[in-house]
């Protein structure tokens, strides 16, 4: 893969299928207490951990290991038994594990008693949980995020989530979970990988302006949501899908799987415009239609004891000769406004940040927050990137500082789970795309997804 001219500076569980809903609810307890622990390295194993080397290729008899590694180093450094030896590597590497479904809070160590390390985290599609992080010389840490798995058969039934072609090469439908060491020189010593069956779950509905995004250089912001949030408070279940519409992510049985595993206190974030408002069977009307179908994914949430929350779709790049934002998704978002305001249900205003956020940026520099790449940057790109509804790593990051910077604006309990170091974000004035890292992970497409 080319890397583009301005790269951002920005033991093991097994699932069986049982016999009774009694009996597979026993064995679903049984198997999520269960506690993952993993020693990278060559040196002493650490009591109660899986040794990973650097030859561990995934196994599915031992249920981890490494998928397509780069060549890996090993160092052992001496002294304390788990910390003492690590894993690096030059190029991105990816550590995947078996798990059941469900939400589980990691531990991740990092660092080098003779040497410093650089390292960005990111789970199954390129999910953000860890931005770049640097240790110093002989410094050693632990970070800690929180990560929801999902999986493609619905719990308690005898249905499947109706998969697009492209997601069965996906790594989040896959029953594991998946970790990619990103940056200029991670070094992994251990991860503890610990079911997390009390903090609320976020799930995301949306299409591909919230989906977690693959490959590069698509993105959204739906999976950079989780990097906002406290680690072990709440997890963020993005079951977003690009292209869908709100009926096809009903139909597709998409909606049901939240469901099944949504408890009382989860959110439901629900997202949806760009792919509706086209002509088809899944159209829908703005003030009828549309706020019926959204009316019954909120009464779906609310039956679970679920908290919905509604979030008006962020605007195409369309300027007029002025400098203005062209209104391409015409009376949608006002009917997600009024639709809030009628059921008292808290809102979102994406679409009125997205406007500020795109004016102040203008024409030409609003480019670099969209996939705006020239012919030659990508591997196997022969033609120039000129999408103005998808969004680059930086402008999903940006797009995500404005979800979160409503949800401040609501009086939800979500809100006291942002971390306390989240700066206040003003779409008005956003930070340069110079001043954002994001290195770059290995897959990459040329084909743009699913929806406009």
């Amino acid at each position: 893969m080319k890397r583009n001219s301005f790269i951002y500076c920005l033991g093991i569980g097994a699932f069986a299928i049982c016999s009774s809903l009694i009996s597979c609810k026993t064995q679903q307890q049984e198997i999520q207490s269960s506690t993952y622990k993993f020693d990278f390295g060559t040196g002493k194993i650490a009591e109660g951990y899986h040794q990973v080397r650097p030859e561990n290729m995934y196994d599915s008899a031992k249920g981890f290991g490494f998928l397509d590694a780069p060549e890996l180093e090993a160092a052992d450094r001496g002294g304390n038994v788990l910390e003492n030896d690590f894993l690096s590597s030059k190029s991105p590497f990816f550590f995947t594990v078996d798990v059941p479904e469900g939400n589980y809070d990691v531990k991740v160590i990092l660092g080098d008693k003779e040497g410093t390390s650089s390292s960005t985290i990111r789970v199954e599609n390129r999910r953000l949980m860890v931005g770049k992080t640097e240790t110093k010389s002989g410094e050693i840490i632990e970070k800690n995020f929180s990560v929801h798995i999902r999986y493609p058969e619905i719990a308690g039934t005898n249905k499947k989530v109706k998969l697009k072609s492209r997601e069965h090469d996906y790594l989040h439908w896959d029953h594991q979970l998946t970790i990619e060491f990103n940056g200029d020189m991670p070094k992994v010593a251990g991860i503890e990988i610990t079911p997390n069956n009390t903090a609320p779950t976020v799930f995301l509905a949306g299409n591909s302006t919230v989906v977690d995004q693959a490959n590069e250089p698509w993105a959204a912001w739906g999976q950079m949501f989780p990097a906002f949030f406290e680690p072990g408070k709440v997890v963020i279940g993005n079951h977003a899908e690009s292209g869908l519409t709100l009926k096809a992510f009903r139909w597709h049985n998409r909606l049901e799987n939240i469901l099944s595993m949504m408890k009382p206190g989860d959110y439901l974030f629900i997202e949806f415009t760009h792919n509706d408002q086209k002509p088809g069977n899944a159209h829908v009307e703005p003030f009828t239609s549309y706020q019926e179908v959204i009316r019954e994914f909120m009464a779906a949430a609310k039956e679970k004891g679920g908290i919905p929350v509604l979030v008006t779709s962020m605007h195409r790049r369309s300027f007029d000769e002025n400098g203005k934002i062209i209104n391409t998704l015409e009376e949608y978002p006002e009917a997600m406004r009024q639709l809030a305001e009628e059921e008292n249900v808290a809102l979102i205003d994406l679409n009125a940040m997205s406007k500020t956020l795109y004016e102040a940026w203008g024409e030409t520099e609003s480019k670099k927050a969209f996939v705006h790449f020239p012919a030659g940057t990508f591997e196997g790109q022969e033609e120039d990137f000129a999408d103005n509804t998808h969004f680059s790593t930086y402008g999903a990051y940006q797009l995500a500082s404005c979800v979160v910077e409503g949800l401040k604006k609501t009086d939800l309990d979500l809100v006291k789970w942002i971390k306390p170091d989240i700066p206040t974000y003003n779409p008005a004035n956003p930070p340069a795309f110079e001043e954002f890292y994001w290195p770059l992970s290995p897959r990459v497409s040329i084909i743009k997804p699913d929806g406009n």
